[in-house]
């Protein structure tokens, strides 16, 4: 199997994904293949008609509605993608990458991968010579982010390690002491994991949080500074307004992408280092009641139906599948 990335320009081939916006900017992603037809209420559109031609081009179906067809950034692929947990929006996506630092040749730990969307962020971010090692509890979870991933980039990343179990029992198995750069916490419970991800951190490695609630967001910031073994943690989120653009009118977006989830990045300290002590009031000790506020019918922990994760997994080895055979058949 060809481990080259896929293409980002020229004409488009069979295996491609492609997005095609039709009347009143209704969004449909494909992927391509010879023979085949995307059939819609106002007519066909055939393959054939758009492999071979470049990105950014018009096609007409039988009944001669027009169609833009372009490849999808990641963002849209990761919008529109099938998903089994929840995702990591485009807009956190950017944070965590920009503000955990995340460079080329990084060696990167994540749990838990979810769909996949941030996990593609990630293998864009370290390139060929850096490594991803995902964690991951369900493993029905694991496969349609492997199957997602397999379909964006068009062949299965050597450098991504998909690990079925929890971060704070396996990581130890997995990853030497002091040897990964950056550690990127997408999880309901992240405090757990504090001591298994600081042994693995090397000194300056940076901690990435993302979580839901404010209740999460105060314990595992606790507990990082209990620790004593990272630098002042630092919380953020981001919040993006779009603006509407129509001649004079030009005004804010009446719809936003508001609050999705809270960012929370700390620095590991060197062994033995002792931090200055800082002016701020302790929180007192937790109590029961306090720890009964994270449990995950307080925090909101939503499940997916059975039903709906086959359906994701299907869909998603189906894009992958045929992605994989396009690929293959053109590299011939």
């Amino acid at each position: 199997m060809s481990d080259k990335p896929r293409k980002h320009r020229g004409p488009f081939v069979a295996g491609e994904r492609v997005q095609l916006t039709g009347p009143k900017g209704r969004l449909n992603t494909i992927t391509l293949v010879q023979g085949a037809r995307f059939g819609t209420h106002r007519g066909d559109i055939m393959h054939d008609e758009i492999i071979g031609k470049p990105d950014g081009s018009v096609i007409a179906n039988q009944a001669g509605v027009e169609y833009l067809a372009l490849r999808p950034l990641l963002t849209d692929f990761v919008l529109s993608m099938p998903r089994g947990a929840a995702i990591v929006y485009p807009k956190d996506a950017a944070s965590i990458v920009t503000m955990g630092d995340i460079f080329p040749g990084a060696r990167v730990v994540e749990a838990g991968v979810g769909s996949g969307a941030l996990s593609m962020y990630l293998l864009r971010a370290v390139g060929s010579d850096g490594h991803l090692t995902s964690f991951e509890r369900r493993s029905e979870f694991a496969e349609i982010a492997k199957a997602n991933v397999s379909t964006h980039f068009g062949y299965e990343p050597k450098n991504w390690d998909v690990r079925i179990g929890s971060l704070e029992e396996e990581l130890g198995n997995f990853v030497d002491p002091g040897s990964v750069d950056r550690v990127v916490l997408d999880m309901l419970a992240p405090w757990e994991c504090i001591e298994q991800v600081s042994k693995a951190l090397a000194p300056g490695g940076v901690i990435v949080c993302y979580v839901a609630t404010v209740t999460q967001l105060s314990r595992v910031a606790e507990e990082i500074r209990s620790s004593e073994l990272y630098a002042e943690p630092e919380a953020f989120e981001s919040l993006v307004r779009g603006w509407h653009l129509q001649g004079l009118a030009v005004r804010p977006e009446h719809r936003m992408g508001g609050h999705t989830g809270f960012l929370l990045t700390a620095r590991r300290l060197a062994p033995g280092t002792v931090l200055p002590s800082f002016s701020r009031r302790n929180k007192p000790e937790f109590e029961d009641e306090d720890i009964a506020i994270w449990n995950p019918e307080h925090v909101g922990e939503r499940s997916i139906s059975e039903k709906k994760l086959r359906k994701s997994l299907r869909s998603a080895q189906n894009s992958a599948e045929a992605t994989l055979k396009g690929f293959e058949e053109n590299a011939e």
